[in-house]
């Protein structure tokens, strides 16, 4: 089976909006094992929509298109895909009752075109909308298949992940099973280099990296008859992987570091705080944006000016003098200051040069010390972040604030559960 995938937006041809819907599609079709050799963007236009559909469904079994499924006079897209068909549009009573339902709980009196939203394909699946009012459509016809889901990401990703992910897993007949190693402090190409053999000799499962800033996603993926069958042929080179990588590998199936430093110090029943400087709240943003972060996070300071950290975490003003704000010093004085104010397990501290300025040859930018004080003492670390790049600013400050999340992870994960 082939797909093509078909965005549909005048403002995704004029650089308004990024097409993310692609993207996320594409992955999931990746997973299926379902071939994808185009993807076309079209704008709001009725002949070129006609055009553009025509050509794909040339081309592929089946298309996936996203947008243009609203209220408003140039949200086309059932219409022209209705009409390559031979197939008339009808409303779908559920639609209406949500659409009636929504606006009566606004208070707002419902204009007749956002009945529009409830129009479906005859005899098409109707996949139902749970985050907004347009459902999506699945339908198929002499062999071709057309897939059309909404265009806003919020109302889209759930709907593919949701709805028609089932569906065309149930199609294919089988079951892709992955899992996802986080390694972090390892770059992408030391990575591939060590694992040569397995990517390219592997075939179930297969082995792919995938790099971001500052970490190292290894995807493991079987294709197998159920989740059983795919986790036994899985499960044994993950762990193959995770003895290679050692204590870089720090989460099988986790989204990021902040969650496993949540989740590690839930676990154990620790608590965590922050003290920043060149990172600006980073950390403890990162923190507090995973669910139940509270249970152990509880105070974050941002001591950006030497007066605050003087006078909020108790660094000395002779450190400061004769070591300077970024230093080894400050970051363990600065560690233990927070740790004093909040009473929690774990203290990590932060300070560095993020640039442009500020820097010189004995203390030049990208470099940062991260401090973390625990039950055994304070230890500090040393990075050079910076890659001679201008514009570095904000990347000096996710890779310092990265470094510092995998560092307090690992502390939480030495400390033994209370």
């Amino acid at each position: 089976m082939t797909c093509e995938i078909l965005s549909i937006g005048t403002e995704l041809l004029m650089g308004d909006t990024v097409n993310t819907n692609a993207s996320a599609v594409a992955k999931v079709l990746a997973d299926l094992s379902i071939d994808s050799f185009y993807q076309t963007v079209v704008g709001d236009n009725p002949d070129r929509l006609k055009a553009a559909i025509e050509t794909a469904f040339s081309r592929a079994d089946m298309v996936i298109t996203t947008g243009g499924l609203g209220p408003t006079y140039d949200d086309i897209t059932k219409e022209i895909v209705a009409g390559y068909f031979g197939k008339k549009l009808v409303q779908d009573e559920k639609a209406i009752e949500s659409i009636n339902r929504l606006f009566d709980s606004l208070g707002r009196l419902m204009t007749e075109n956002n009945l529009r939203q409830a129009l479906v394909i005859e005899g098409c699946t109707v996949l139902d909308n749970e985050y907004g009012l347009a459902p999506g459509i699945y339908y198929e016809q002499d062999g071709k298949t057309v897939v059309m889901l909404p265009g806003p990401p919020y109302e889209m990703e759930p709907m593919l992940k949701n709805k028609l992910f089932p569906i065309l897993e149930q199609r294919s007949g089988f079951t892709l099973v992955s899992k996802n190693i986080r390694i972090f402090g390892i770059g992408e190409s030391r990575v591939e280099d060590t694992l040569y053999d397995l990517m390219t000799k592997s075939t179930s499962p297969t082995v792919a990296p995938y790099a971001k800033q500052g970490e190292v996603t290894v995807r493991v993926t079987a294709r197998a008859i159920n989740r059983e069958a795919g986790l036994e042929i899985v499960d044994p080179v993950v762990e193959k992987i995770r003895a290679i990588f050692g204590e870089n590998v720090y989460a099988v199936d986790t989204p990021n570091l902040q969650t496993a430093l949540v989740e590690t110090l839930k676990a154990k029943g620790l608590t965590v705080a922050t003290a920043e400087s060149c990172t600006g709240g980073l950390i403890a943003k990162k923190i507090t944006e995973i669910p139940g972060s509270s249970d152990v996070f509880g105070y974050g300071v941002v001591s950006y000016a030497n007066d605050a950290k003087m006078s909020i975490l108790g660094v000395s003003e002779s450190t400061l003098k004769k070591c300077g704000a970024v230093s080894r010093e400050t970051a363990a004085e600065m560690a233990e200051g927070i740790q004093r104010l909040s009473g929690a397990d774990i203290a990590i501290s932060v300070t560095g040069i993020a640039g442009p300025g500020g820097g010189s040859e004995e203390k030049p930018v990208g470099l940062v010390y991260i401090g973390i004080c625990g039950p055994n003492g304070t230890e500090t670390h040393e990075f050079r972040l910076s890659r001679g790049r201008k514009d570095e600013r904000a990347a000096i400050r996710e890779n310092a604030s990265q470094n510092a999340l995998y560092l307090a992870l690992k502390k939480a994960e030495a400390i033994k559960k209370a």
